[in-house]
């Protein structure tokens, strides 16, 4: 079994980030030349992914675009890009997590909001495997010295924000349009002597599966099945399930036990981090669960929180994050209206040190730690315990305006 990759594209808009995916599936085999053509005029990634959305709204949904293409080395899922709506929740709170991500500049743009935005959300969520692709090299006559230029301020950008590896990350050079940088080296750029863009994907690697943490699995949907009974769909963040297992699921707290598990319709008896399932509980209603609780063992059960205290960057504002401000606050697949009571500083997102005990508010491009009283419970985990539940995303008037992960929590009960 080849090694499975989630791979996001961030970047600034009209970088490239659609027909540098485009170009990717036509050389891996997945679309034709011809096809990518046809739409090229409006070539726009959601057309590609879109092709599956009817497979899929016949079988069970997971709802994340994504799209898969094999290297030599690897099998790589594209799990969502910009462009799709609720792209920045998505990749705060998707159903897949990525593993990796590409951030796309353009060699005549340079460094764009955009560019750093992203930068800073794939840091903040734990993404620590970069490529980055210097697109429309062909608008600069495939100049060195504006590809060095860029390199230099991009490894300083990134440096600045927390990646202590940036100047390891590959930077290549390429022209996604003209198919230059992608496959083999460029015969107009002989100066580069870098990986081409596969050779980076092919070296991306696969995470270790976190198996010994303990079980938890955000909800999805939850179907009742004639013959069968209730049946949870979710993704496996953490830790193993086994036919036979009791679970339970917060906050409701019901329990049941495991009959049947399945992955792609196919039954299995066990389940590890990363498979997207539906399993079928004993002495569980479909009216007693639903979307957003969270499935654990009853021995180390999901924590409900009614109040936590989260890390985070905005990335949107006005509205500015201040006391009083009451936001929805989207986690894992659940979300719930939550108060702002105060904020405990304002940090540097890059060393963490304090630039401001208690201040009044937090506007975009900043950080800080703040504290927030629900005012419905969710389960959400400490950052510490379990850094894969931990992540939420602050979200009012349908703009994502932070990102963040929980450092610490009251629990409901």
């Amino acid at each position: 079994m080849k090694p499975h990759i989630n791979l996001v594209f961030i970047g600034h808009v009209d970088h490239g980030k659609s027909t540098l995916i485009g170009r990717m599936l036509v050389e891996t085999g997945v679309i034709s030349e011809k096809e990518l053509q046809e739409e090229a005029g409006s070539f726009k990634f959601a057309w590609i992914m879109d092709r599956e959305k009817e497979e899929r709204e016949r079988g069970v949904t997971i709802d994340v675009a994504y799209q898969k293409f094999e290297t030599s080395k690897n099998i790589i899922t594209i799990i969502d890009a910009p462009g799709h709506r609720d792209f920045i929740k998505n990749m705060i709170t998707g159903a897949s997590q990525a593993d990796a991500a590409v951030l796309v500049v353009a060699a005549d743009d340079g460094i764009m909001p955009q560019t750093k935005e992203h930068a800073v959300l794939a840091f903040t969520l734990g993404v620590d495997q970069l490529i980055i692709a210097i697109n429309k090299m062909d608008l600069v006559n495939f100049d060195q010295n504006v590809y060095e230029k860029l390199k230099r301020d991009l490894q300083i950008l990134l440096s600045s924000i927390g990646y202590k590896r940036a100047e390891e990350f590959p930077y290549i050079p390429i022209s996604a349009f003209h198919g230059e940088g992608i496959t083999k080296h460029s015969p107009r750029m002989p100066w580069y002597k870098g990986p081409t863009f596969v050779e980076a994907l092919e070296a991306l690697k696969e995470p270790p599966k976190p198996v010994d943490k303990p079980l938890r699995i955000p909800i999805q949907d939850v179907y009742s099945i004639t013959g069968v009974g209730t049946v949870p769909i979710g993704r496996v963040e953490t830790g193993v399930l086994k036919v036979g297992d009791m679970v339970v699921f917060e906050p409701p707290g019901v329990k049941g036990e495991v009959r049947s598990i399945e992955i792609h319709h196919q039954p299995v008896q066990r389940a590890l981090p990363g498979d997207n399932i539906g399993f079928n509980v004993r002495g569980v209603s479909k009216e007693q669960i639903k979307r957003g609780d969270v499935a654990g063992h009853p021995d180390n059960p999901p924590t409900v929180a009614s109040a936590f205290t989260g890390k985070v960057v905005v990335l949107f504002s006005p509205p500015e994050i201040a006391p009083g401000f009451t936001p929805t606050f989207h986690c894992h697949a659940a979300h719930a209206p939550g108060r702002v009571v105060q904020i405990l500083q304002k940090i540097d997102p890059r060393s963490g040190s304090v630039l401001e005990e208690t201040p009044r508010a937090l506007r975009k491009g900043e950080a800080g730690i703040i504290q927030v009283q629900l005012l419905k419970p969710i389960v959400i985990e400490r950052a510490s315990d379990i850094p894969h539940m931990s992540r939420f995303a602050i979200r009012h008037g349908g703009q994502t305006l932070a990102a963040g992960i929980c450092i610490d929590l009251v629990r409901a009960k």
